[in-house]
């Protein structure tokens, strides 16, 4: 499993998006990306996607910070030049970064 976290900006028109419809429209961009998402398991599976805090209705953020697991491991540059293609106008993805797995100790 490959972990990214990525920062974006929400402004414009886009401050009017609710916290929910903003994760359903990043699990509809990952997928049209092509992105390789990890899904839950269980009865319901969901892509493994969190954005940190959830901003009230109508306020813009240039730094908020989201994470999705993916299966396939990609190059941040790809990454978010393939996200971004699929964004509306007012959502920019400003940097991403892999996480690094820390080794278990002896």
């Amino acid at each position: 499993m490959f972990k990214f976290s990525f920062n974006f900006s929400k402004t414009g028109y886009m401050r009017y998006i609710s916290h929910l419809d903003l994760m359903r429209l990043f699990t509809r961009a990952l997928r049209r990306a092509g992105l390789a998402v990890k899904m839950t398991q269980g009865f319901s599976p969901h892509p493994k996607f969190s954005i940190d805090r959830a901003l009230k209705l109508g306020l813009e953020s240039q730094n908020e910070r989201a994470t999705v697991s993916l299966r396939e491991s990609l190059d941040t540059r790809d990454f978010q030049e393939r996200l971004q293609k699929q964004m509306p106008e007012g959502i920019t993805i400003k940097q991403v970064y892999e996480e690094v797995k820390s080794k278990p100790r002896d």
